[in-house]
């Protein structure tokens, strides 16, 4: 059996209240024991003096597009660029084409995922059929091909009766609803918050109340129905309100929040700089602090990329015409250890958000380093200091607003299923001792 040892990093593991300095020692596929340095021996070794030594992390709201649209991303590239980004899972949306809405689809993602041979990725399938958000797609179906979650993620579920629905059958199911939430009729043709930027360069906006109606439908479904809901990408006030309001009345519902949304405002639109559009869309300062207090207070539970790679011909056109979305699996970890430096949140607040608590939301393996846990492991060098180079990206595009930003923190080696599959080998660069609040 083959065995490897992390050697001498402070164990950071929020599933168990860890945190020390401890030697991991990996056997097979499973944690074997933690021990204090020196202690335990194996045939390979990962030094961890002066890194963190995390659960694998886990990014549960990504956009692999196979298939059917590889010429943006593949499975393969997809998780080469997670596990440069320290995550050892992920999981995938349904917009594909065709559309993850039949136990085929999911098999052929699992089949392309298993080839990759790097990190595990967990399909998400479709709430309807097709995303037409007029049938429901067959939960029973993917769930026994594989699926986490459901999801329309791209659109929303406007059908409150489907929705409805869709609550009570992925309860029988054990699997959580994630929802995009966004009424059409209120954001209309808005392209970014409605606000004073938006005024100011004469574009339409979308209001926050687009998100936070459809939230509140969406919980008071929760609370007749059953089951779980879990809100996607949440950004505003409003929301992070009325999840924490649902907490407080025991629902079982969940939230995550995207990096690009507790670090940019709506300014980062600049003079229509189409890499920051995305759904939902940048907001404003207000919301970006109430997104970080929910991270702070639990209202909000997970971290998750949102990562959606666009070739540069859906990016480089008008404001209005672009396509929304950034990606982001290989900028999430830093931008996120920004809440520890910047906002002074813990580090355990930050790793449990992205590791332990998508392991529990979606009911995966993985967000502990318990003996006899899978051997998917993080080590995390919060000194390294990087400029942003979206041209070295492993993913195959380029649509960041983070291009030149020069950020610490990095994912040192990434372990899955107890296989080291990725190492860093990236520049450090001298990080400027003065940097405004978005570098």
């Amino acid at each position: 059996m083959s065995s490897l040892l992390v050697r001498g990093g402070t164990v950071i593991d929020p599933a168990s209240d860890r945190h020390g300095v401890l030697d991991v020692l990996v056997e097979g596929a499973r944690i074997a024991a933690l021990a204090e340095p020196g202690r335990l021996e194996a045939r390979e070794v990962i030094d961890a003096t002066g890194c963190w030594v995390v659960p694998g992390l886990i990014d549960m709201h990504v956009h692999l597009r196979e298939p059917g649209y590889e010429y943006k991303e593949t499975v393969a590239t997809g998780v080469g660029a997670a596990v440069a980004g320290g995550f050892t899972a992920v999981a995938c949306m349904a917009n594909t084409n065709p559309v993850n809405d039949s136990g085929a689809v999911t098999e052929y993602i699992l089949e392309r995922a298993q080839a990759a041979r790097l990190a595990r990725v967990h399909p998400i399938g479709a709430v309807s059929v097709g995303l037409q958000g007029e049938r429901l797609a067959e939960i029973g179906e993917m769930r026994e091909a594989g699926i986490v979650a459901v999801s329309d993620d791209g659109r929303p579920v406007m059908d409150g009766s489907l929705m409805r629905r869709a609550l009570e059958y992925s309860a029988m199911f054990g699997i959580p609803v994630i929802a995009h939430e966004e009424d059409c009729r209120l954001a209309g043709d808005g392209v970014m918050n409605e606000g004073p930027t938006s005024f100011r360069l004469g574009l339409k906006g979308a209001p926050a109340a687009a998100e936070e109606v459809m939230v509140a439908r969406d919980i008071a479904l929760l609370e007749r129905s059953g089951g779980r809901l879990h809100i996607a990408h949440a950004s505003t006030a409003g929301t992070v309100e009325l999840v924490r309001q649902a907490k407080r009345r025991g629902l079982a519902v969940t939230a995550e929040a995207a990096p690009h949304h507790f670090t940019l405002d709506e300014t980062a639109v600049g003079d229509y700089d189409t890499n920051a559009k995305m759904n939902p869309p940048l907001r404003s300062r207000e919301d970006v602090a109430a997104i970080v207090a929910g991270l702070r207070d639990g209202a909000i539970d997970a971290i998750a990329s949102d990562h959606a790679p666009h070739h540069r011909d859906e990016k480089e056109v008008e404001f209005e015409q672009a396509a929304h979305g950034i990606v982001g699996l290989e900028t999430a970890l830093a931008l996120a250890l920004r809440l520890v430096s910047g906002a002074g949140l813990p580090i355990e607040t930050v790793i449990r958000a992205m590791s332990t608590a998508p392991a529990r939301i979606l009911g995966v393996p993985g967000g502990s380093l318990e003996v006899g846990a899978v051997a998917d492991v993080t080590v995390i060098d919060p000194q390294h200091a990087w400029e942003v180079k979206p041209e070295a990206f492993r993913s195959k595009s380029r649509n960041t607003p983070f291009g030149g930003w020069r950020l610490t923190g990095a994912a040192r080696a990434t372990v899955v299923g107890g296989r080291v599959v990725w190492q860093s080998r990236v520049e450090t660069v001298t990080p400027r001792k003065k940097r405004s609040s978005n570098r």
